[in-house]
């Protein structure tokens, strides 16, 4: 390959940390990596000029430019983020270049367009018909994914966490007065945010439990002011933090909560899990793999009472779960550090590579 480096034409979101990350964990392994992009975000892009003002339309359109890019840059593989999105794009417009294309999947995209008759569905099925390896971070989510094309072509690989962030397990298990909790995840539908605050308003109100939200989100504004009836100026906030930032903050408190109602193996909680918090989560088929009887806590979906118990015995209760916690840092050091699984990534990547140009 040219300059013994893996070429990589990239084709995602900028705005995105998880993005920002990659590129720079790529970039130390030894890959040459341009990224083309929609979105104005931090990470250095190609920009990609939208032609429509509906997004997910302009998709469509620009397979040209991931085209003329290509023809100039030369990348040993095409690797997009997100089926229905970039992916759909670089589906679009690989048959011609013949350029090996990996598809990297997250439960959000495949997980949603698992419905007949869409457009959404349409789309991540192209992109699953042409990517030459898949990328998923659940065997649940694989799993879904083949039911909307039968691709035997992936693998399971969790994002996972850096490994000199470990540093940050918590050294002292002992719960904080309050039990500090934080739901990282942002006000948009799907993870339910305003379930948990009128489930554990009574808890909030008397002090017992301290709760962090991200400030940001589609439904923020309306979060903020529904949340605010029930338990007035109680909830704590974050913007939005640079890498480094966000995994202290974490660390900070108890207890990682998530209420959402489709997920897969989330980033947030092997974070958290990593980080020592105990994890609490909706039961859900996409957290299973992750979130078991001896690694974490778990509710029905949309059953507020069990929500309470649980909490409760968390506040009122002598368990710290060490065992549970150590298990949890065992296990993430075993499978889930983020430099070992974007080698494996790289492997790949370099082997289908190869095999394209022999």
């Amino acid at each position: 390959m040219t300059d013994q480096k893996l070429r990589i034409l990239l084709l995602a979101d900028s705005r995105s940390f998880h993005i920002e990350r990659l590129v720079a964990q790529l970039r130390r392994q030894d890959c040459h990596v341009l990224t083309a992009s929609l979105e104005r975000g931090a990470v250095h892009h190609f920009h990609l000029k939208p032609r429509l003002p509906i997004r997910q339309l302009s998709y469509f359109l620009v397979s040209r430019q991931i085209k003329a890019i290509a023809r100039r840059y030369s990348p040993d593989i095409i690797y997009a983020h997100f089926a229905t999105g970039y992916g759909y794009a670089a589906a679009r417009s690989v048959k011609s270049l013949k350029i090996p294309m990996i598809l990297n999947i997250w439960g959000s995209d495949i997980l949603m367009a698992d419905r007949p008759m869409t457009f959404r569905r349409h789309k991540a099925r192209l992109a699953l018909k042409r990517a030459d390896h898949v990328f998923a971070d659940s065997e649940y989510l694989l799993t879904a994914a083949r039911r909307l094309f039968d691709n035997p072509n992936g693998d399971v690989i969790p994002w996972g966490i850096e490994r000199e962030l470990l540093t940050l397990h918590k050294k002292d298990y002992s719960f904080q007065t309050p039990l500090k909790i934080i739901v990282p995840r942002a006000h948009e539908p799907v993870y339910g945010n305003l379930f948990i605050v009128k489930a554990l308003a009574g808890l909030v109100n008397s002090g017992k439990i301290q709760i962090t939200f991200p400030e940001f989100g589609s439904q923020a504004e309306s979060f903020r002011r529904q949340a605010q009836s029930m338990v007035g100026e109680r909830i704590q906030y974050y913007r939005k933090l640079s890498r480094r930032e966000f995994i202290e903050l974490m660390a900070s408190h108890d207890v990682y909560l998530s209420n959402s109602q489709s997920d897969s193996s989330p980033v947030s909680l092997i974070e958290a899990m990593a980080l020592g918090l105990v994890p609490v989560a909706a039961d859900i088929p996409g957290v299973r793999e992750w979130l078991k009887a001896e690694s974490g806590l778990s509710y029905p979906v949309g059953n507020a009472g069990a929500l309470v118990t649980t909490i409760t015995d968390l506040v009122e209760g002598d368990d710290c779960f060490e065992k549970m916690r150590e298990g949890n840092l065992t296990r993430v050091k075993q499978e889930a550090l983020f430099e070992n699984n974007v080698e494996r990534q790289v492997k790949i990547m370099r082997s289908i590579a190869e095999e394209a140009r022999s």
